[in-house]
């Protein structure tokens, strides 16, 4: 089969053999509120590590040597990093749990993977972006924009020229 898997199934989602989860343009679309609202938290938490870690390797390099303070602080850094990245994968999780991959935590940008011609693929979106509007293989990182005719509803298969015999 070519193209997209919008034109194999009308379904939200559905499951294939490894039970891997293949989304389709329209299902993507509906489930990026909530993935929205995941996505900004890896970013936050990501960014709230970043803010961290310099402070604390500055105290764990001179952890020997450090008055109770110091000491203090660093114990406190420890724990807030900790439960920082318990929570950053807490939402990794969730996303996981939805069949939506984190393919790069730093932006927050993730994937509903699909299928494109036989290949695996991902529907992609990141923080900032309004829309599901790339796409990108799986095995490729380059985002291409989604073609319009991928957005449009599945045609209808049967579209008979000719009245059947209980409408005439």
């Amino acid at each position: 089969m070519n193209g997209f898997t919008e034109r194999r199934t009308s379904d939200a989602s559905e499951r294939e053999g490894g039970g891997d989860r293949v989304f389709t343009w329209g299902a993507a679309v509906g489930m990026l509120p909530l993935v929205r609202r995941i996505a900004a938290d890896v970013v936050g938490l990501h960014e709230r590590l970043a803010r961290l870690r310099p402070e604390l390797e500055r105290l764990e390099r001179a952890r020997r040597t450090l008055a109770w303070p110091d000491r203090a602080r660093r114990y406190q850094l420890q724990d807030e990093a900790s439960a920082a990245q318990k929570e950053r994968h807490a939402a990794a999780a969730e996303l996981e749990a939805l069949g939506v991959a984190l393919l790069h935590a730093p932006t927050g940008l993730v994937g509903f993977p699909t299928i494109v011609n036989d290949r695996p693929a991902y529907f992609s979106w990141r923080p900032g972006e309004d829309a599901v509007a790339f796409w990108n293989y799986a095995d490729d990182r380059v985002r291409r924009p989604v073609p319009e005719e991928w957005t449009q509803p599945p045609r209808p298969r049967g579209t008979g020229k000719g009245r059947s015999k209980s409408q005439k």
